[in-house]
């Protein structure tokens, strides 16, 4: 009797501060909430198009004097976004995609993208392996025995069919016995579609001062709406040709 009531208090000590910690961490997230809310407000005169096309101008200029620094510093906060599975990866794609372009923009999220991944994969394998452990160890089971089937095409395939989170997929990846190369060049080649249909999407902005002159209604012709649909049409497709296409050549999609 005696030792169950120790257990039983050791499990109530347990669930103590188990519910401490999410109730902090619930009011530290409504703090900067409204924090951040009421930075907004004060500053609701400076956030119209007009003034915001000031301050593009002068972005603009920067980025045309200084455009080796404008693009190391765009990548290295991509890398570090996505190497410590931060959120804000698919806004910064956007992002990328209207300061340089489609193509410029790309080259610069696809060989970050694969950067942070392959750092997230890294930190996973050498730093935070029994963290990772503890909390996906049930995935980590069906992670090993997929890639002794399959090998680096389930990392592929899992990188065109999204079944599981990206940040998961690479934390995971990290426990198991995949190559750091294998890891790299599979999910550089992986996420190529993913990345060119947000890349379209963000070059597909106008500058702001259009915005400005003519209208939110400038931000899309009737082509580029119908491009768009068409590109984000692909993408939702697209993992299921790819499920299609494995089916018949005998390859298992999960």
């Amino acid at each position: 009797m005696p030792d169950v009531m120790m257990n039983d208090t050791k499990a109530g000590s347990s669930v103590v501060p188990a519910t401490k910690a999410g109730a902090l961490r619930r009011v530290v997230l409504v703090l900067v909430i409204a924090a951040a809310a009421m930075s907004l407000w004060s500053q609701r005169d400076q956030l119209t198009l007009t003034k915001l096309a000031v301050h593009e101008d002068t972005f603009r200029q920067f980025q045309t004097d200084h455009p080796v620094l404008v693009y190391l510093i765009m990548c290295a906060a991509y890398v570090v976004v996505t190497g410590l599975s931060l959120p804000g990866a698919a806004a910064m794609t956007l992002l990328i995609g209207w300061m340089f372009g489609f193509w410029a923009g790309f080259v610069v999220v696809s060989f970050s993208s694969t950067a942070g991944a392959t750092a997230a994969f890294l930190l996973s394998r050498y730093l935070f392996r029994e963290a990772i452990v503890q909390r996906f160890g049930d995935r980590l089971d069906s992670f090993n025995k997929s890639l002794e089937r399959q090998g680096a095409f389930y990392l592929f395939t899992l990188r065109l069919i999204p079944a599981v989170p990206f940040f998961v997929i690479n934390a995971v990846m990290g426990l198991t016995t995949l190559p750091v190369r294998t890891f790299w060049w599979v999910s550089q080649l992986g996420m190529l579609a993913g990345t060119a249909v947000y890349v379209y999407a963000g070059s597909s902005v106008p500058k702001l001062q259009t915005l400005a002159d003519q209208g939110v209604g400038a931000v899309f012709t009737a082509t580029q709406l119908l491009q768009l649909f068409f590109a984000f049409a692909l993408l939702g497709i697209f993992p299921l040709i790819v499920r299609l296409l494995m089916t018949r050549t005998g390859r298992p999609s999960s």
